[in-house]
């Protein structure tokens, strides 16, 4: 793994296949009409809401345009199937201490989409004695602070203290590392970077561990054939300082891709052939590569080396363009 530019052909053929494929099954993303709080919001909400998040991130980000205008087109059609935000008021009127609705709902706030009944709600909602009641683990904290600080709101707990906590923070055993703990690494610095945006925020000693040890995950998880945790790591080492580029990995990656863009989860495993099934197993590699293949293309285009942290106030990648208009997406 070395620092320096990537393969912007290679990066560009990766996340315009994804991004192709996820258009092609835009259909599958959209919402029951009957989506309540009585429905599960893993098979509902979160495939729209990790839909909503990663291409906001394309959208506003990626060098070409071709690709910022397919992923705000998607990014426009999550925010319709919430009804404009409709949706997330009356989830979190059935739900008070409900945190997906409030973590999904940061994800369009940040873009500055809003709904006047959602900031009234969770201007109430977060500042309840039942919202400070712990995560079920600390990553999910760090996820439920960021939404708060897209939104506007106060943050119910310390960013710093829950992150020192987190595996990352607590700079476990490289190799000790399972597929779980690898997922919730890579979420502490997505949570971190606020999903890439803001990389320098990564202290020198996580920098460090994160450099030394990705290549050895990525080497585990490639001959697992785990596509989708080798995307997220691959996204992780894009969120590194002066971000470091693993070119077997990335083509790699790339020869698991299908001719129609799909990635899969698992390369083990026959692919299904009815459409639903396959949306399932390849939606969220597909996404997962989308997003660290516009990581990779943003650090490979940057002419500054890391200089240190940021100031307070300052960003790594450009702030999400606004979305005020479905039409002129």
């Amino acid at each position: 793994m070395t620092a320096g530019r990537g393969d912007p052909d290679l990066l560009d053929r990766i996340v315009g296949g994804s991004l192709g494929w996820l258009t092609a099954m835009r259909d599958f993303f959209r919402l029951p009409p009957d989506t309540t709080t009585d429905a599960d919001p893993n098979l509902t909400l979160k495939p729209l809401g990790e839909l909503a998040e990663l291409t906001q991130l394309i959208a506003s980000s990626h060098p070409c345009a071709e690709f910022r205008d397919a992923a705000g087109r998607l990014f426009a059609f999550a925010w319709r199937e919430t009804r404009a935000g409709a949706l997330f008021a009356e989830l979190i009127r059935g739900e008070p201490y409900a945190t997906y609705p409030v973590e999904i709902y940061g994800v369009f706030a940040q873009a500055g989409l809003r709904h006047p009944a959602v900031e009234e709600l969770v201007l109430t909602t977060t500042g309840l004695r039942g919202w400070r009641v712990a995560r079920e683990d600390h990553t999910r904290t760090l996820g439920v602070l960021n939404a708060e600080r897209r939104i506007g709101l106060a943050q119910h707990a310390d960013f710093d203290t829950a992150f020192a906590h987190t595996g990352l923070g607590l700079l476990p055993e490289p190799w000790a590392l399972d597929r779980k703990a690898a997922y919730g690494l890579t979420h502490d610095v997505f949570h971190l970077t606020d999903w890439g945006r803001n990389r320098r925020r990564l202290a020198p000693e996580a920098a460090g561990y994160l450099r030394l040890w990705l290549p050895s995950w990525l080497e585990n998880w490639q001959e697992e054939q785990l596509w989708d945790l080798v995307g997220e790591l691959l996204a992780v080492a894009a969120c590194l300082p002066a971000a470091p580029y693993d070119a077997a990995a990335w083509q790699r990656l790339a020869a698991a891709q299908a001719a129609d863009g799909s990635v899969p989860e698992t390369g083990a495993a026959p692919r299904p052939t009815d459409p639903a099934e396959a949306f399932l197993a390849c939606y969220h590699s597909t996404l997962v590569t989308a997003f660290a293949g516009t990581l990779a293309r943003i650090a490979s285009d940057e002419a500054e080396p890391y200089a240190g942290p940021l100031v307070a106030g300052q960003t790594a990648v450009a702030g999400p363009t606004p979305y005020e208009s479905e039409a002129a997406l």
